[in-house]
This record gives structure tokens, C-alpha cells and sequence, in this order.
């Protein structure tokens, strides 16, 4: 592809991408399709020879979109946004324009010295304490992962990197059943093993952690010989939005001298408004943060950022500075490469920085208050409709309901059936979890260019299709 063509093509993928966005209420938010579809359309060969761009792109638009999932659609209600602002779209053309390596501060200062400033913008807009420094990870699992191999190292005096696990006292990590499987995930890759991993039993509206159990646990392990290393307490859980007692949770991690990680990946976001930030009151008390930009904020995904109370901690856990990934003549820089587990970065930070110079935090703020308050306006509909059931009642713009099915119908699987339903509809798109061991079906608003009248949408054809089966 010479000059001429990498223009031609460039402009017409940019075009491509403002009337896909253009067009999306016009499409279903979940291809419906069976599985095996898309793979049996794609050549079983590589190609031998070089082949026009006209027709790869044709195919894009033929045999790819057709199997696309949506995730810009603006009745996409489902998991968690991952919001792509227009802005932060353009951003994303430069940073593959560029295609930086962006893992050392000489490889490219910019992306270095920008990432150290717009995370400490985002500590301003969240309200957090000067102290708490920050990187720019590619999404919550790994920010999680740092953390707990963090708490793993700083429990057993810095040796599990140098000797392994061999032999060292057995670690217990603490947390409740509301945080994301990320948890699990990390204590299994970080050798502490998932039978480690207590679980603190929860309550009340929020499902938090009980501390007077997690401090029991804490004492009876000590007292059995085994090592406390870390709690991991959630704000906004994905399943129901759980959101521990962080205040609590931080007085009695500090009084037993534990790490403590805050998982706020997707609530972190409403942070930026100060009536929402009583949902983290202590949070000047962990340890480290995660919330992700790419999920409610409207930067593109990947974008999580990790604040760090101690960023030291967090270099002797991770840094290794073979000779050829020294800086010379340089005292004083960062390389952010050695705050996290892969050496090679993207430059994350430039989307964000358009973003939030393109809205402002008063355009995001109000984004934000918009979502919880029509959240809240459909869960109240719902809630009148004799034959619904609020399971769980909104945290910021997270619900669960219900719908009661026939007499002798079996409610989880008619509650199944009717996620399937609705999203085989294909005008809003939803998911299930299980509350209490019963089945409910999740609602949150969060997508970057909804409306009031997508959730309007949203309870027509949730009550449409419930009463049809």
C-alpha cells in the first residue's frame, strides 16, 4: 500500500466508522446468527497472493459485521459499557497512525509524560488524595493482578519472586462472592491458589463484606499458622453492583497491616460527581484503586488505571531492568513497563487526554447523572407492573428484576427464556445473573450515546416480550 492508497483507504474506513455509528439503532445489537457461521464464511487458506483492498473491505462489510455484537449500540444494556466517545475513536486513529511502543520513557516521552499527567487528572476529577500515584494498565484483570502479586510479595518480605512458594507459609487472601472472577483469576496466576481465597460472607442492600466475619477470619488463620496477605473490596460488583464498606473494610486492613485493593472498575467512573463518592467513603485508605475509563467514561477500550499508594511497592514487585532496557544519563524518569506485568505498552493515554478536554468533566458528570436517573425511572416502572419483581434496587445505574411467569412455571428458567426472548428480539440486549441463587435479569444504563428514549424502548419491549411467552 503506497501513500496514495494508505490515504484513499484511511479516509474511506473513517467515513465507514461515522455511518456505522450513525446507523446503529437501525441494526439488532446482537447478530442473529448460529454458531460457525462466520468461521465457515472465511477462506479454510491463507492467501498465496496479495489481494485488492476492495475486496477485503467488501468482505468486512459482507461476512464480519454481519457477526458483530454492537457494544456502541445505544440499547446495548448489558455487562458493562465499554464506550468508545467519537473523540477517543480519533485519538485511536493516531495511536495506530503512529504504532509507538510506548513501554520505556525514551521509546516515547510524550506517551510517558502525558500518561503521569492525565492520571493524576483523573486522581483530581475522583476526588482521591494527593499521594496516590497511577498507571494507565490495559484492563482491570491485569491492575488486579499487579495488586495481588503486590500484596503476595510485600506478606512474605520480598521473597516469592526470588525463592517461589515452595516452602513459604501458605497466603490467604479475602474478599467477598460479589467481585469480579479477575479475583480469582489473579490469585490463581499468582500461585496463591483459589482454596485461598476466602470468602467473606455479605449483607444489607449493598451485599458487603461483614468485617467483624472478615476480621474473624483474619485471626483464625493467624491463629492455624497461616500468612493474611491482602483484602480485595468491591464498589459496584458486576453482577448486582455490590459495594463493601470501604471505611470498615480499610480500618481493619490497616489495624492487621494488610493490602488493600479496591476493584471500582465500572462505579469508579460516577466518581467524578461528588453526591456519588459517599459509595467509596475511606477510599483515601487503600492500598491501590482500578477503575476503567473504557467502561463508563467514554475512553476506548483498553483504559484501566491503576492508582498506587505506594508505586515503590509496585516496582519491586514487578521491574526488571536488564541492561538494554536502561535509560542513560537519565536519574528520576518513569517506565511505566515496570509497573505492570507485560513490557510492552500502547500508548493509552492520548485517547484520554482528548476525551476529557473534548467533554470536560461537567459534559461526563452529566452523562453520568443521566444513566442513574433513567435507571432508577425503569426500575420504578417496572416495580408497578404487578407481575414484576425488583430483585435488587439501583446502585447508580445497575438493577435486577424479575418477571413471574405462569403458576407452574419454574422461575429460573422462565427468567432464562426470557433473556434469551429479548435479546433474539434484538432491539435492546440484557444479561442474567443469580441472586441469592436464584436467576435475575440485569439491567444498567451506560451506554456513551444513549437516551431517555432508548430506556423508554428498553421497558416497551421488556414487558412486551415477557408477557408473550
Amino acid at each position: 500500500m503506497d501513500n496514495d492508497e494508505f490515504r484513499h483507504w484511511s479516509r474511506r474506513a473513517a467515513d465507514w466508522g461515522v455511518d456505522y455509528r450513525a446507523n446503529l439503532r437501525d441494526r439488532p445489537v446482537r447478530p442473529q446468527l448460529n454458531p460457525g457461521a462466520i468461521f465457515r464464511s472465511v477462506e479454510e487458506a491463507p492467501p498465496e497472493t496479495a489481494e485488492p483492498m476492495e475486496r477485503i473491505f467488501a468482505d468486512f462489510e459482507a461476512k464480519i459485521l454481519p457477526g458483530m455484537t454492537h457494544w456502541q449500540h445505544p440499547r446495548f444494556f448489558a455487562y458493562f459499557p465499554a464506550n468508545a466517545a467519537p473523540v477517543s475513536v480519533v485519538a485511536e486513529y493516531l495511536v495506530s497512525a503512529m504504532a509507538a511502543q510506548c513501554m520505556l520513557w525514551q521509546t516515547s516521552p510524550a506517551a510517558t509524560e502525558l500518561e503521569t499527567r492525565v492520571v493524576d487528572w483523573m486522581r483530581q476529577a475522583l476526588g482521591l488524595p494527593e499521594g496516590f500515584s497511577g498507571v494507565i494498565q490495559d484492563s482491570a484483570s491485569s491492575a488486579t493482578l499487579a495488586a495481588v502479586l503486590t500484596m503476595r510479595e510485600r506478606a512474605l518480605d520480598w521473597q516469592g519472586n526470588k525463592k517461589g512458594l515452595a516452602g513459604q507459609a501458605k497466603l490467604r487472601v479475602y474478599s467477598s462472592d460479589q467481585v469480579h472472577t479477575s479475583i480469582d483469576r489473579a490469585i490463581w496466576v499468582a500461585g496463591i491458589g483459589e482454596e485461598n481465597l476466602v470468602r467473606i460472607p455479605v449483607a444489607g442492600r449493598y451485599r458487603a463484606m461483614d468485617t467483624a466475619a472478615l476480621e474473624a477470619a483474619i485471626v483464625a488463620d493467624r491463629e492455624a499458622g497461616l500468612l493474611p496477605a491482602g483484602i480485595i473490596a468491591c464498589v459496584g460488583g458486576t453482577s448486582t453492583g455490590g459495594t463493601d464498606d470501604i471505611a470498615a473494610v480499610a480500618a481493619v486492613a490497616k489495624r492487621h497491616g494488610l493490602y488493600l485493593h479496591v476493584d471500582a472498575a465500572w462505579a469508579g467512573s460516577a466518581m467524578i460527581c461528588p453526591e456519588y463518592r459517599h459509595f467509596w467513603t475511606g477510599i483515601e485508605g487503600a492500598d491501590s484503586i482500578v477503575f476503567n475509563p473504557h467502561k463508563w467514561l467514554g475512553a476506548q477500550f483498553d483504559c484501566s488505571i491503576q492508582f498506587i499508594r505506594s508505586p515503590d511497592d509496585l516496582v519491586r514487585t514487578l521491574a526488571i531492568k536488564p541492561d538494554y532496557l536502561k535509560t542513560r544519563g537519565h536519574d528520576g524518569i518513569i517506565n511505566y513497563s515496570e509497573w505492570s506485568v507485560p513490557l510492552g505498552r500502547r500508548f493509552r493515554a492520548l485517547k484520554l487526554w482528548f476525551l476529557l478536554r473534548a467533554h470536560g468533566l461537567e459534559g461526563l458528570r452529566a452523562m453520568i447523572r443521566n444513566h442513574v436517573t433513567w435507571s432508577e425511572g425503569l426500575a420504578a416502572r417496572l416495580g408497578r407492573e404487578a407481575d414484576f419483581e425488583i430483585v435488587t434496587t439501583p446502585m447508580l445505574s445497575l438493577f435486577s428484576f424479575r418477571h413471574r411467569g405462569a403458576e407452574n412455571a419454574d422461575p429460573d428458567e422462565h427468567n432464562l427464556r426470557l433473556v434469551d426472548a429479548i435479546n433474539s428480539d434484538g432491539r435492546i440486549y440484557l444479561t442474567q445473573t443469580r441472586v441469592e441463587g436464584r436467576v435475575a435479569v440485569r439491567f444498567q444504563a451506560g451506554q456513551f450515546e444513549a437516551t431517555a428514549a432508548d430506556v423508554d424502548d428498553a421497558f416497551d419491549v421488556i414487558v412486551e416480550v415477557a408477557r408473550s411467552l
